[in-house]
C-alpha cells in the first residue's frame, strides 16, 4: 500500500513539474498575457532616446532613464526599432523591466519584414528574458500608399511573418500596432496575431475602444500608443495656448485611469512618450512646434499633435507635471 501511495505522490509530483514547465515564457489566455503563468498588466512607455541634436537613437542615457522609469512605476517599454546589443537588454532586464520589441517592414534589411532577417533578430535574442512579446508593423494600416495601395499585402506579410515567429519561437506571442479599432478585414486576415496594440487618440476618454473590442474579439489587447503633448497649439477647454504641462498631466491622468478601471479587457498601456523628441519636426537642435501624426484629431485638448513634446520628461530628462500623475498610477496598478 505504501509503495502505491509514493508511485502515486511521485507521478502527482512529475505531472505538476510539467505543468509548471508548461507555463514558463509569456503566453496569452483569453483576453490576458501570462508571464511564466502569472498575469501581466503593461505599464509602459514607448521609448525612442534621440538625444538633443540628433536623429538617430543612443542608448548613451539608458542607466538614468531606467532609474526614472523604476522610480515612476513603468514595467515595460515599447521600441520602434529591434535592440542589437545585449549589453543593453541585459540592463534593461536587470532593472525588472521588459521590452516589445518592433519589427518594421522595409528598413532596408535591417531586420525587417521585408527581407525575412527579423526571423534572425529573433532566433538570436528569443531566449533573452528582456523580452516580453514580438510586434510587427506600426499602424500601417494608415499607410496603403506603402502597400501598392492595397492594405491587404500588409497583413498577408503580417500574418506570415507571426506563423514565422510562432515556428520559431513558442514562448513569446505576437503582437501587432495598429492605428485605431481593427475591421473586419484586418481581424479576419491576421488570425496568427495573439495580441492587438492599438495607436488610439481617443481624447482622454478611451473607453469605448475597450467595448467596441469586447464586441468583435476575445484575444488580449493594449494601447500601445495613447496619451498627450504638452503643448497646446490655440487656448481649448480652458487650457492656454502655448507649453502647457498641466494639459498634458491631466489628460495623462484620465487615461491611465480608464485604462486600469477596464484591466478585463485592456492589458495596459505603452504611454507615447519617454522623453521629448527634438528630431520630430524642424531642426534636432531646437524645440519645434508642429510636426504631424496620421489620423491624431482626438489628441486632447487641441486636437493637434505636436511631435516635440510628448513625453513624460522633456529632452534633457526633467519630470513635467504628468510624471508623478504617471508614477501615482503606475505604482498603484502594480499592487
Amino acid at each position: 500500500m505504501m509503495k502505491k501511495v509514493i508511485f502515486i505522490l511521485t507521478i502527482a509530483a512529475l505531472l505538476s513539474c510539467d505543468a509548471a514547465a508548461k507555463t514558463k515564457g509569456v503566453t496569452v489566455s483569453k483576453r490576458r498575457i501570462l508571464v511564466d503563468g502569472e498575469r501581466y498588466l503593461i505599464r509602459g512607455v514607448c521609448y525612442s532616446p534621440v538625444p538633443k541634436g540628433s536623429r538617430r537613437r543612443s542608448f548613451k542615457s539608458l542607466t538614468q532613464d531606467l532609474a526614472l522609469m523604476t522610480e515612476a512605476g513603468v514595467n515595460t517599454i515599447r521600441v520602434y526599432v529591434p535592440i542589437d546589443d545585449k549589453a543593453v537588454l541585459d540592463e534593461i532586464h536587470a532593472a525588472g523591466i521588459k521590452v516589445i520589441i518592433g519589427f518594421g517592414y522595409d528598413q532596408r534589411g535591417n531586420f525587417d519584414i521585408l527581407s525575412g532577417s527579423f526571423i534572425d533578430y529573433v532566433n538570436r535574442y528569443k531566449n533573452h528574458e528582456a523580452v516580453l512579446m514580438w510586434e510587427l508593423g506600426n499602424e500601417y494600416n494608415y499607410h496603403p500608399e506603402w502597400f501598392k495601395d492595397d492594405i491587404r499585402i500588409w497583413y498577408e506579410a503580417l500574418n506570415k511573418a507571426a506563423e514565422q515567429i510562432h515556428k520559431n519561437d513558442p514562448l513569446h506571442p505576437v503582437a501587432t500596432a495598429h492605428g485605431e479599432l481593427p475591421d473586419a478585414l484586418a481581424l479576419s486576415s491576421c488570425p496568427n496575431v495573439d495580441v492587438w496594440g492599438m495607436n488610439a487618440y481617443r481624447w482622454d476618454h478611451p473607453e469605448s475602444l475597450f467595448s467596441e473590442w469586447k464586441e468583435i474579439s476575445s484575444k488580449p489587447m493594449y494601447l500601445s500608443e495613447a496619451g498627450a503633448d504638452s503643448y497646446m497649439k490655440i487656448a481649448s477647454h480652458g487650457y492656454e495656448q502655448g507649453e502647457n504641462q498641466k494639459a498634458q498631466a491631466d489628460a495623462n491622468r484620465n487615461i491611465l485611469k480608464a485604462v486600469f478601471r477596464n484591466k478585463d479587457i485592456c492589458s495596459g498601456v505603452t504611454l507615447f512618450s519617454f522623453a521629448d523628441e527634438w528630431w520630430k519636426a524642424g531642426s534636432p537642435r531646437e524645440h519645434d512646434t508642429g510636426g504631424s501624426a496620421p489620423n491624431s484629431t482626438g489628441v486632447p485638448y487641441d486636437g493637434a499633435p505636436n511631435e516635440e513634446y510628448w513625453g513624460i520628461v522633456d529632452v534633457d530628462r526633467n519630470k513635467k507635471e504628468t510624471f508623478p500623475i504617471v508614477k501615482e498610477i503606475y505604482q498603484k496598478a502594480a499592487r
